[in-house]
């Protein structure tokens, strides 16, 4: 995934040399891989202490933590809606009194009157002080079109692994003799009342390399799981088996997805007969989005055919795959160059649309009413210059629950339809005064020549410079869209907020690699591309210091997951650039990524480390294999879990002791619980926004 430009590489010494493969055999911090490991696990009890003893007993802390609990226990928050079943809405919520959550519902009407009438359904924190377990919410599929039975997921500490049990909705419990599966990374749907798609872990062989599902079975009410019949099989090397249905109306189309790669995808759906499964036309490069009228509306990431191009939606007919016919291709919606088609959802007659245009979100509908089963588009104004996202759907009343909002304006809900205006359902109250600060949009230059969005905010008034914090992604075709900065950046908490409020810059960068501006914006810097998106970072971060808001030496990056990528590479290339790194469940290690947890399924992103070539770019960047003897690195804070199943925490212990080892100042936090997303509650949230308040203050603000 790396080009390195001559130019990138002549900013900094510490990217001269080019790594040679060093056997995996000879890692000195192997053993760090050993999750569970009484030595591994003393390491970071001592490192985590020393960073506790660091920043915990900083004058300010307790004010952070008390106040980040605060906001993001408020009551005042949106009450987010989830399905809608028929007249009724439901939503999860938490908040201090409820730390892991309620599964709730409310009459509709109610909901939209900004005025629910709420009754619990599972109360996360009772059920799992009942059973012993420190649960957290994965969710609840009911099926449509009475909802009585709900397939409901539950985690042991939030990994990605979970355990799925049937529930019924009008007696409020799990259903006694029901479908139940055991704790796996699993994919479950309905096909009919009495039988489910199952992908999951059957024993020996039924996993792929890169962890998930490979096999999937019908399994028939009644009967032991392991008498279900194998209706569909994946390879090996696949990333795994899914399985979902889509609904139309009072129709059910089941399907099963074959991830071949991370970003290519065998579909098949169910054959007239009923039984057996089989493949369609759907192009193995692109995703199926939603369904209407029979319609199933596919999103292109590669181009198909003459006058379909990437990047825009096409409808192709479910009836007629499902027969094996010939299949009818009819475009949808083709987006500009300034435009990304970001998510779609269908009601019962029209098509939603939500599109990104130079990174501010703007609303669709369509309706297939032109002649030859053309589609017709709108535009539906909300709010101009926001971040809007699709909530939800009532698709009777044609009507969706979509949320705008700003850095600087907290989140609206509203219900909105093609003809009226929209009705907000309800605002979050502003939690900061947001009158002496301002956000606007710039364009960085990257190596190449390259426009790169981002997004700056600060006081009003603001001459600089000042320390700036720089979030940013670059990968899996995720964009970056800014929200308020009480979730700035993602799960920091409020620290953009707490960062602006001392009057520091907060900066969200729009990156190639990911969706911004659709697939090409990916495909910018995917494989041996990569290096465009460090380039970008490295592009932002100069026009910081070119335009006065900030100086070199003063700049913090942060990046999770990929992001952890991103910033390892970032602060080996660039040494002199950046003051402090914040690096979240990160991935450091391309070596080895490939052999640990979840990684064999971002090959397609990355590259392969066993094939030479592919190395030879990967080692120009891998994250852990730069660090360089006798270069002074910004200091780094490493946030993760130990219950990570997707991330292997073992990218940031290791980072962690090869930075010690060379004499670089690492801060280091291993949260026992909360998967990937590290935050099992709002208690472990608050104490992280507070953590990285005061490493950026200890280290950007009060260091000369």
């Amino acid at each position: 995934m790396i080009r390195a430009s001559l130019a990138a590489l002549a900013l900094s010494c510490s990217i001269t040399a080019v790594v040679a493969a060093a056997p995996q055999d000879k890692d000195p911090y192997l053993w760090l891989e050993d999750i569970e490991g009484a030595k591994a696990l003393d390491w970071v009890k001592k490192e985590n202490a020393a960073t506790d003893k660091l920043i915990t007993s900083r004058p300010g802390f307790e004010a952070d933590r008390k106040r980040a609990r605060e906001i993001l226990d408020d009551d005042r928050q949106i009450a987010e809606p989830g399905e809608v079943m028929g007249d009724t809405i439901t939503n999860f919520w938490r908040d201090a009194n409820n730390p892991r959550g309620i599964w709730r519902q409310s009459p509709l009407d109610a909901y939209l009157a900004g005025k629910p009438v709420w009754t619990t359904l599972i109360d996360v924190d009772a059920l799992g002080k009942a059973e012993k377990q420190s649960w957290v919410w994965h969710g609840a599929d009911c099926l449509a079109p009475d909802y009585t039975r709900c397939l409901v997921s539950v985690s042991p500490g939030g990994t990605d692994a979970d355990v799925v049990r049937e529930w019924d909705r009008t007696t409020k419990s799990f259903v006694d003799g029901g479908f139940a599966l055991p704790q796996a990374k699993s994919s479950v749907t309905w096909e009919d009342a009495d039988t489910l798609l199952v992908a999951t872990d059957y024993g020996e062989g039924s996993m792929t390399a890169s962890g998930y599902p490979r096999v999937v079975k019908r399994w028939k009410r009644g009967t032991p799981l392991a008498s279900a019949v194998t209706v569909a099989e994946g390879e090996h090397e696949d990333v795994g088996m899914n399985v979902f249905a889509l609904v139309d109306g009072g129709k059910r189309w089941p399907m099963i997805s074959r991830g071949k790669t991370f970003y290519t995808t065998d579909y098949l759906i169910r054959g007239v007969s009923g039984d057996s499964y089989h493949s369609t036309i759907i192009p193995d490069t692109a995703s199926v989005r939603d369904v209407l009228g029979g319609q199933a509306i596919v999103f292109l990431n590669k181009d198909f055919g003459e006058g379909f191009p990437a990047g825009s939606l096409i409808s192709l007919s479910l009836d007629d795959m499902s027969a094996d016919r010939q299949v009818p291709i009819i475009p949808v919606m083709a987006p500009t160059k300034a435009q990304a088609i970001e998510d779609v959802s269908a009601t019962d007659n029209i098509l939603w649309v939500k599109a990104l245009d130079d990174v501010e979100g703007k609303l669709f509908a369509l309706r297939q009413d032109q002649p030859n089963g053309r589609w017709s588009q709108k535009e539906v104004p909300l709010t101009p210059n926001a971040t809007v996202n699709i909530a939800g759907t009532i698709g009777k009343r044609d009507t969706i629950f979509a949320s705008a909002e700003t850095m600087l304006m907290p989140p609206t809900l509203y219900a909105v339809s093609e003809t009226a205006a929209p009705q907000a359902v309800q605002s979050l109250p502003a939690t900061f005064d947001a009158k002496d600060m301002s956000v606007e949009k710039r364009f960085a230059t990257s190596t190449d020549g390259t426009k790169i969005p981002y997004f700056i905010a600060r006081k009003k008034g603001t001459t600089g410079p000042v320390p700036a914090l720089v979030h940013a992604y670059g990968g899996f075709r995720s964009a970056q869209t800014p929200g308020y900065l009480t979730g700035q950046p993602y799960r920091a908490g409020p620290l953009g907020l707490f960062w602006v409020e001392d009057g520091n810059a907060y900066v969200l960068a729009n990156i190639r690699g990911g969706g911004e501006y659709g697939p090409a914006w990916h495909d910018a810097a995917l494989r041996e591309k990569r290096q465009n998106s460090f380039d970008d970072l490295h592009a932002v971060a100069e026009d910081l210091v070119k335009t006065g808001v900030s100086a070199k030496g003063k700049i913090a990056i942060s990046g999770r997951s990929n992001g952890g990528v991103l910033v390892g590479a970032a602060m080996t290339q660039r040494a002199d650039l950046y003051g402090a790194v914040i690096s979240g469940s990160p991935i450091k290690d391309m070596w080895r990524y490939d052999k640990m947890l979840a990684g064999a399924s971002w090959v397609a992103e990355y590259g392969d480390p066993d094939v030479p070539e592919d190395w030879a770019f990967l080692s120009k960047y891998s994250p852990y294999h730069n660090i360089r003897k006798g270069v002074k690195y910004p200091p780094i804070f490493l946030y993760l879990s130990t219950k990570d199943d997707r991330v292997h925490p073992g990218h940031a212990r290791k980072f962690a002791a090869r930075l010690m080892e060379n004499g670089n100042r690492v801060y280091y936090h291993e949260y026992l619980e909360g998967g990937h997303s590290v935050g099992a509650d709002h208690a472990e949230d608050a104490v992280r926004a507070a953590m990285l308040h005061g490493f950026l203050t200890r280290e950007l603000v009060e260091k000369k």
